[in-house]
């Protein structure tokens, strides 16, 4: 069951992938906000509002643009990926990748938050790796910078859950979105390679997690919170 209340949700990274999915499923049962770097993208995706942002630069940007569209439903999805020995990368892509994968969610949660306790309620969805849960080779930042969420999370729960405010982080393995081919592509492996490593033989699909954050902000899913939910095609639990 999703809850009667307006819901004002902000899908970030939401120009395509994972969050355009997202923001595309859940317009019938909120107002949905998005926000992303392609402007041209963001107007296409029919939305209540956007806000034109690259989180690795201009993160403050958005602060104006939370609090005056009051959101409480907050989908933290944008994401940067880089395949690289961690000794070849230089300081600013390691910088870069972490204010976009961990930090930026961190300070709009924290934006956020204010808002949703004085309403006493609230969702935060992480979207975050089964890279960040298992590791992955020549991804080592990435994979930290997910894992930082999962932490988040957990500690997050805690904080709000007095406040009716859950806070969980999906977990999609491979994904068949652009960012998610283009990571093969950088790897040493081809896509059938790929694909045989995944126990159900096959990538998911970007709708699979939209549908899974729709459910999660349902009042069916309030009691669940805290939660690092692999969304992985099996890929979690060994080949």
């Amino acid at each position: 069951m999703i809850s009667r209340r307006v819901m004002n949700i902000l899908v970030t990274g939401a120009s395509k992938g994972i969050g355009n999915a997202i923001a595309h499923e859940l317009q019938n049962i909120g107002k949905v906000f998005v926000t992303g770097r392609n402007e041209k993208a963001l107007i296409e995706c029919n939305a209540e509002g956007f806000c034109v942002c690259d989180l690795s630069k201009d993160i403050n940007t958005l602060t104006d643009f939370i609090e005056k569209n009051d959101i409480d439903v907050l989908i933290n999805n944008a994401g940067e990926y880089i395949y690289s020995d961690l000794d070849k990368m230089n300081i600013e892509d390691i910088q870069r990748l972490y204010q976009t994968n961990l930090i930026a969610p961190a300070f709009l949660a924290s934006t956020a938050i204010p808002n949703m306790k004085n309403k006493k309620w609230g969702r935060i969805i992480n979207i975050g790796s089964i890279s960040g849960v298992m590791g992955e080779a020549y991804a080592s930042i990435y994979s930290s910078s997910k894992a930082g969420l999962i932490g988040l999370t957990k500690a997050l729960a805690l904080e709000l859950a007095e406040y009716n405010i859950t806070v969980n982080t999906i977990n999609p393995g491979w994904v068949e979105t652009e960012l998610g081919m283009a990571s093969i592509d950088d790897s040493e492996f081809s896509r059938e390679e790929i694909v045989e490593t995944i126990p159900q033989r096959r990538f998911v699909k970007p709708e699979e997690v939209a549908k899974l954050c729709k459910y999660l902000i349902s009042e069916d899913a309030k009691g669940i919170t805290g939660q690092s939910i692999n969304l992985c095609a099996g890929l979690s639990v060994g080949i």
